[in-house]
């Protein structure tokens, strides 16, 4: 699994590769926490469950890392361990996955840049070279 960040004048790009779909997206996930905080520093003490749904797979992309800021907002945590499901079911796309992390605890977590949303610029996810790729840009 790798991920890497891609150039933008005001936002953050981020694309996330695995060998695996569900990998990409954790990857992705990854790699947005990575941007506001050392994921070293972050022990998966506490266990969230995430399910998100879409139309494509593009939009799952933003709905599951849009809403994994959501759980950091409403709950304190940061996150630095990802799983991820997705299926098809009917006409929606649907991600069920869990999010590991802990409180976030200013004398032990140097907090980083603040992500404030996932936007759709840049939004793709694609297979290639047996790979697939997730990538969108993050508001900052």
């Amino acid at each position: 699994m790798v991920f890497e960040y891609v150039d933008n004048v005001a936002d953050a790009g981020i694309r996330a590769s695995g060998e695996t779909l569900n990998e990409a997206f954790c990857e992705a996930a990854r790699a947005m926490f990575n941007l506001m905080i050392d994921l070293d520093l972050v022990e998966p003490r506490r266990a969230v469950k995430i399910s998100v749904y879409a139309k494509t797979v593009d939009l799952l992309l933003v709905e599951w890392l849009s809403r994994l800021l959501t759980e950091k907002d409403l709950t304190g945590l940061v996150f630095s361990q990802f799983s991820a499901q997705i299926e098809q079911r009917g006409e929606k796309i649907v991600l069920t996955g869990v999010a590991r992390g802990e409180a976030f605890d200013a004398l032990r977590h140097e907090a980083k840049t603040e992500v404030k949303g996932v936007t759709y610029a840049g939004l793709r996810v694609w297979q290639e070279n047996g790979r697939f790729i997730a990538q969108c840009v993050v508001d900052v």
